[in-house]
């Protein structure tokens, strides 16, 4: 059995990834904001402003792919029972 922990909880790759989508989306954000007000003029500053932009996107990618599949891994119930299933988004 896995360690339990205050640190330690049960989280899906789709939960990790959006967490990763978030997160980078606020770096992001705040790396632009940067950039706008400050006008930052060191070499590095261009590799730290990509950086969150680009890891936004292969986040939102992985998040998609993920979601999908836990989506597809999901089979609506038989029948004419009606259930939260044909109300998810």
């Amino acid at each position: 059995m896995a360690e339990t922990g205050p640190f330690r909880s049960h989280v899906s790759a789709v939960q990790l990834a959006g967490r990763l989508l978030c997160w980078s989306l606020a770096a992001a954000m705040a790396t632009a904001a940067v950039r706008a007000v400050a006008h930052p003029h060191a070499r590095w500053w261009s590799a730290v402003w990509s950086l969150p932009w680009w890891l936004f996107c292969a986040a939102g990618l992985a998040w998609g792919v993920l979601r999908l599949r836990e989506k597809a891994a999901r089979r609506p119930p038989r029948g004419g029972v009606r259930s939260d299933w044909g109300q998810a988004a």
